[in-house]
């Protein structure tokens, strides 16, 4: 029996029911992804595992193809049979060669592309970039480096974009870029290239290429068991911890690398423990942990069940009805749904294995961080990380002291410094030298000690602003060195940075490698030669004065004495009077009274009487006269001694007293008279700080912003304080920006400006032609100069301890020795210090024989003068004595006694004065009698009985 079926009205309501029904689900609920993969890549793998993850509605149904990605045929042929299959979106890889072709085809067709695959530069919206870009990223970390010089090695792959990148910056800043293409190199040629990269000491490379071909690369490199530990490599891969390094970290090298994936992280953990469990029954082998690429794939799947997920609830429309089109179709026939997709997936945000995931209106990652990573002895370490919002950033890591020590092997610091000589110079040459052979001098020296005796490598910065370092009042930040310190763009400061508080406590520092103050350096005076009475010089002109005043008081002194002192008084016979006094000096004055007239009566009586006593009555005398008194003060003095001597006890104290005197000021003059002969001395205006703050004729000033500035303005020294305010207040300013500036001012002034330094530079500069600059006084304040280090770097301590065994080991010394005095260019380091002797020349000692010349004509002047005068005396005596006996003939009554008697009194009373040549002549008279004669010498007596006969 055969059965018919028949057509049954239903119900209006229930006809609305189902139609609703049917509107209803007209979104599909499995959703079909193609896939275009290469044979047994990772990514397939994790493709199916992450679609393995997801059942919900609506399913995600993959239609896979297993294809060659560079070519170009077979891509076509995979992408048209899978659009002719009715995908929604295609999930695969490609390479430079099919990258154009399936851009094209996804533009035309409207056919969404998810890609983990490197990124490229493309307004193309269909095509999502699942993997970052680097171009940023390796920039910020080329500035953190401060590499100028480097190679970059790229696979066409990925690496053109990054170097276009590189050589625009290049190009803008003067930079050295040597670009290699692996592409173009066998395994021969490569290890050419290593040996001349290691010849011209290409210390600095950047390898951008994928994960696989990288591995071979670094275990190629590592090989050659070359010594890796002067270079640098910069891995361009978001895989850092996906590379076998094993061997490659031997060799102690100096890698720096990019890391995607945080494996640390408790979701991407147990989404690993997952996809190494996921089909385990069906492997021979166990699975190895998921690359970063496949970490890609995974979240590239989640955008897609995410963005339909979206789509689902949303109820738009995206089934694909009747015939999917011709993807070669001329002109292409564009899917109408396929733009929905496109702005589902490019609106999804969710958190991945890869990070934050998200795309921009171009289809590339944005708002994504990527962590930088450093290879040390232990393995990869976290050093920093960037992002697009804040770029490159440091992060400190805990480190324990003996891991530290062994992980300075496997890096290269930078070291700033500062142009200063003679601490750090570019050599004359430098231009033909590279890296730190362009530089010479004391620290330059210095930083190569430390890092020998500490073991780790390094290069030399100039700091930018050229400036060592200070702090901002109002924006508190600091500049200069310190500066770089603070911010981490340096990992170590040898300069000549003094240790002062403020700095002690943003940075570290070792201990001083030098000791040091600040000084006055001011134009070198011209020197002063003796002059022709220089032998004067060694006693001061009050000195001088009070010895003249000395000299004529004590001979006054003795003088008194001496005629008060009745023991100077020597009594003498008439013989020896005969025999020393002069005629002149026994005679007697004429007579005054009418007794002694020689007409009156008894005259011959009273002259026999007087004769009588007077040969009885001796005579007294006193050898110091006031000019006998000045010759034995000037004999003494002159230490030659005289004929005569006092002979009391007061005398005797005065003449011991004048020679104590004497010899005390002689010995002085002589110990100093050397010296003021023999050396040309330098007069110095100013010989201290106290003599600058007394006066304003000379100007004084320091470095702008240093340690020398800080210390004036900070000082509560009274003298201190007057100085920081002169120098404060002068106009012009009296402050310089730099040190060469402020020695050119002392030179240039004319001895009108005093610079304020330390006192190593000025010791130094004094070394220097023109020779020019000195140093005076002492040094105002007492600090040094140390290694500094960033806070809790992991330099400071072994970094302190060489600086202590340098300094034990006389290397220091040795060091200011060479480039301060060996170096020279003044004469040895106290030729500069202490004056210099020679011999005596004419000049010297020119005064002695004026004195002596100017002494022997008074001489002969004086006794011109004396004989003048005496032949006077003598001629005066001669006609008084012609005179009486002229009167004695013409009175005719008296021949002969009468005569002798008017002679001699005639002589007598001529004569009769003081001795010659300062010696006093006294009588002892006798008593007076109505017949007293004044004493009468034996001069005159002969003179009546010659005129008599």
């Amino acid at each position: 029996m055969r059965l018919q079926s028949f057509p049954v009205p239903l119900p209006l309501p229930l006809l609305l029911l189902l139609t609703g029904f049917c509107s209803g689900t007209s979104f599909p609920s499995n959703i079909n992804i193609g896939g275009l993969f290469p044979t047994g890549s990772h990514e397939y793998e994790v493709f199916r595992f992450a679609l393995a993850q997801h059942q919900d509605v609506p399913k995600l149904v993959p239609q896979v193809d297993m294809v060659d990605t560079g070519s170009s045929f077979a891509m076509t042929y995979a992408f048209c049979s899978q659009f002719s299959k009715g995908v929604y979106a295609i999930m695969g890889l490609y390479d430079r060669r099919t990258v154009n072709m399936l851009m094209s085809f996804c533009g035309s067709l409207h056919v969404c592309f998810i890609t983990p695959s490197f990124p490229v530069q493309t307004n193309n919206q269909f095509v999502l970039q699942l993997r970052p870009q680097l171009q940023e990223p390796l920039m910020a970390l080329l500035e953190k480096l401060k590499w100028d010089r480097f190679v970059y090695m790229y696979s066409s792959d990925s690496g053109l974009t990054v170097l276009q990148r590189i050589l625009d910056t290049a190009a803008e800043r003067s930079w050295q870029v040597t670009s290699v293409n692996l592409d173009t190199m066998t395994k021969e040629t490569f290890i050419k290239l290593l040996a001349d990269l290691d010849y011209k000491k290409d210390f600095q490379i950047i390898i951008d290429c994928e994960l696989e071909r990288l591995n071979n690369i670094l275990n190629l490199i590592a090989a050659q068991k070359r010594n890796l530990k002067n270079y640098h490599y910069i891995l361009a891969n978001l895989g850092f911890l996906d590379l076998n390094v094993t061997e490659f970290q031997k060799l102690a090298p100096n890698v720096t690398g990019f890391q995607l994936v945080n494996w640390t992280s408790p979701a991407v953990e147990k989404i690993n423990r997952d996809w190494m469990g996921f089909d385990s029954k069906d492997l021979k082998l166990t699975r190895k942990r998921l690359k970063y690429t496949g970490a890609l794939t995974y979240d590239g799947v989640n955008v897609m069940v995410k963005a339909f997920q979206n789509l689902r609830q949303q109820r738009i429309d995206i089934s694909r009805r009747g015939n999917a089109g011709e993807c070669l179709a001329n002109p292409p026939a564009p899917w109408g749904q396929g733009i929905d997709i496109q702005r589902a997936l490019q609106l999804v945000r969710l958190e991945g294995l890869t990070g934050h995931v998200q795309f921009n209106e171009r289809g590339h990652r944005t708002n994504y961080t990527l962590t930088v990573m450093e290879l040390s002895h232990k393995g990869p370490r976290k050093i920093g990380f960037w992002n697009e919002k804040r770029g490159y950033v440091n992060t400190p890591v805990y480190r324990p002291p003996t891991e530290e020590l062994v992980d300075l092997l496997n890096k290269t610091y930078i070291v700033t410094t500062i142009l200063e000589a003679p601490y750090m110079m570019l050599k004359k040459n430098h231009e033909q030298f590279v890296g730190n052979d362009k530089y010479e001098g004391y620290c330059a020296e210095l930083a190569s000690e430390i890092a020998k005796h500490v073991g780790f490598t390094y290069r030399l910065e100039l700091v930018k602003d050229g400036k060592y370092g200070s702090r901002d009042p109002e924006s508190k930040t600091w500049n200069g060195m310190v500066g770089e310190l603070v911010h981490k763009e340096a990992d170590m400061a040898v300069a000549p940075l003094t240790i002062t508080l403020v700095r002690e406590q943003v940075i570290d520092f070792t201990k001083p490698f030098m000791s040091l103050g600040i000084s006055i350096m001011i134009k070198k005076p011209t020197k002063s030669k003796p002059g022709v009475f220089s032998f004067l010089d060694p006693l001061a002109y009050e000195i001088w004065m009070c010895i003249v005043f000395a000299y004529i008081g004590v001979s006054v002194v003795l003088f008194l004495v001496s005629r008060f002192s009745p023991y100077e008084w020597q009594g003498e016979e008439s013989d020896d009077e005969d025999e020393t006094v002069p005629s002149s000096v026994s005679q007697r004055a004429p007579p005054t009274s009418s007794s002694e007239d020689p007409h009156s009566p008894g005259y011959s009586k009273a002259q026999n009487q007087n004769q009588q006593k007077d040969k009885e009555t001796p005579e007294h005398t006193n050898d110091f006269g006031i000019f006998n008194s000045l010759w034995f003060s000037l004999g003494a003095f002159m230490q030659q001694g005289c004929d005569i001597s006092p002979r009391s006890l007061s005398g005797r104290i005065v003449g011991g007293v004048w020679w104590f005197f004497t010899l005390i000021i002689i010995s002085s003059y002589t110990a100093n008279l050397a010296a003021f002969l023999t050396v040309e001395r330098m007069v110095s205006p100013i010989e201290s700080a106290e003599d600058l703050a007394k006066q304003t004729e000379i100007a004084y000033g320091t470095l702008e912003g240093g340690s020398t500035k800080d210390f004036f303005s900070k000082s509560k020294i009274a003298v201190f304080e007057k100085m920081w305010s002169y120098m404060r207040s002068a106009d012009p300013s009296v402050f310089v920006k730099s040190t060469n500036e402020g020695v050119m001012r002392v030179r240039k002034s004319k001895g009108k400006y005093a610079y304020l330094l330390e006192s190593s530079m000025n010791e130094y500069i004094e070394q220097r032609k023109p020779c020019d600059t000195m140093k005076v006084g002492g040094n105002l304040d007492s600090k040094g100069y140390g290694v500094a280090t960033p806070k809790a770097s992991p330099l400071r301590i072994p970094v302190n301890l060489a600086v202590l065994k340098l300094n034990e080991q006389a290397v220091l010394d040795k060091l200011k020795n060479k480039w301060w005095y060996d170096k020279g260019e003044c004469g040895h380091k106290d030729s500069g210090r202490k004056d210099k002797t020679s011999a005596l020349s004419l000049s010297n000692v020119a005064g002695v024989f004026y004195i002596l010349i100017g002494g022997l004509g008074l001489a002969m002047l004086v006794a011109l003068v004396e004989f003048c005068y005496k032949s006077r005396i003598e001629s005066r005596r001669m006609k008084e004595i012609i005179d009486a006996a002229m009167m004695g003939t013409s009175l005719g009554g008296i021949a002969g006694g009468v005569g002798g008697v008017a002679t001699g009194s005639l002589s007598g009373g001529a004569t009769g004065r003081g001795g010659e040549n300062g010696r006093v002549v006294a009588h002892d008279f006798p008593k007076a009698g109505a017949q007293g004669l004044p004493c009468m010498s034996k001069a005159a007596g002969r003179g009546l009985s010659s005129t008599g006969m």
